[in-house]
């Protein structure tokens, strides 16, 4: 390859010319793959980061320097869907810990935000935070809130809507939709399960909601354009005090893990079809889902179940056509999506 060759190829291109050429040349050493390719020092170093970030590649360690990778043994190539499904899980792990801190910074606010805020130590007009343990105060906030929003509204629902809500949120529907306002709800798989909540899921999103489903729902939080956000002090306790948050500079944060959310959330009617997809998965085949998704070769996973290699392609293939997939990797998003790799999936058997 000439050099003018390897200098069209920028940043993401090159990592991905790395990691096809060490996927075709088995036992070669990056070192080698990079000299093929004329890559640089800097870039060689910026394209080994972005395997290593992406899961995609994992380099042994120099003996003689920990913390440096070796140049002179090949690295682990990983297959593209394996690493995807161990990225998701590690960012999923991440979201947990950063929904912990979260909670931890709540009960911090409580005693702090108020009178801080109160003292005008920071201007009103950027950000408000409060700490409001009287439902009407909430309920007001909230019919404040349907007058004042401008452009869009999210929900996150951990649980069903009570009964007697149902009626009123579909009226907001109703004078939101009208007004251009985009409404998007997220809630738990569970709700559609309750007969009254499904028929109001199906009038929401008759009105034009935006509804998606999760395998798990952090906290229930409503947000309003980039300046509103109602959530618990306690993810973990629906009865506790809510905290109300104003300004762009604390919601836009709220807002980002809502969208994180909402990415990996299943669309209404995609979470209606594949509602049943699984139920016929037999014991057998969800060992070998759970292990195909952990990283686990067919070779190694043949052996763990005790069958031939041409039984765990079968079995997998049967997995895919139960799922809907075309390919495994589809199969490992659509599983995760459906909660079979989370353990109260496994649980439930679903």
């Amino acid at each position: 390859m000439s050099r003018n060759a390897a200098v069209a190829r920028t940043g993401s291109e090159q990592a991905l010319a790395a990691y096809q050429a060490l996927r075709s040349r088995p036992g070669a050493t990056f070192e080698q793959v990079a000299d093929r390719l004329e890559l640089t020092a800097e870039e060689r170093e910026r394209c080994r980061d972005e395997l290593v970030s992406l899961g995609l590649t994992a380099f042994p360690v120099d003996t003689a320097s920990l913390d440096t990778p070796s140049a002179d043994a090949a690295p682990v190539v990983v297959e593209p869907d394996v690493a995807l499904l161990r990225l998701l899980r590690r960012e999923r792990d991440r979201l947990q810990e950063r929904l912990a801190a979260t909670s931890r910074a709540h009960t911090a606010l409580e005693a702090l935000a108020g009178p801080f805020l109160r003292a005008g130590a920071t201007p009103r007009g950027e950000i408000e935070v409060e700490i409001v343990d009287d439902p009407r105060r909430i309920r007001c906030s909230l019919t404040n809130l349907t007058n004042s929003v401008r452009t869009a509204v999210h929900f996150m629902h951990t649980g069903s809507v009570r009964r007697e809500e149902l009626p009123g949120e579909l009226a907001l529907d109703r004078q939101w939709a009208d007004r251009g306002i985009r409404i998007r709800a997220m809630y738990s798989r569970r709700a559609a399960s309750v007969p009254e909540m499904a028929q109001h899921l199906e009038e929401r999103a008759a009105l034009g909601v935006e509804i998606r489903f999760a395998s798990v729902v952090p906290m229930s939080m409503v947000l309003a354009d980039e300046n509103f956000a109602l959530l618990p002090t306690d993810p973990h306790d629906p009865s506790s005090a809510a905290i109300l948050a104003r300004g762009p500079g604390l919601v836009r944060s709220y807002l980002a893990l809502y969208e994180y959310c909402w990415t990996a959330a299943a669309p209404y009617g995609e979470e209606e079809a594949a509602e049943k997809r699984g139920d016929g998965l037999s014991e057998q085949q969800r060992a070998a889902l759970l292990m195909l998704a952990s990283g686990i070769k067919d070779e190694q996973i043949a052996r763990n179940l005790g069958v031939s290699l041409r039984t765990v392609s079968r079995l997998l293939s049967e997995v895919m056509q139960e799922l809907g997939a075309a390919s495994r990797f589809e199969a490992g998003v659509k599983a995760s999506r459906l909660g079979l790799l989370d353990a109260e999936g496994a649980e439930r058997g679903i």
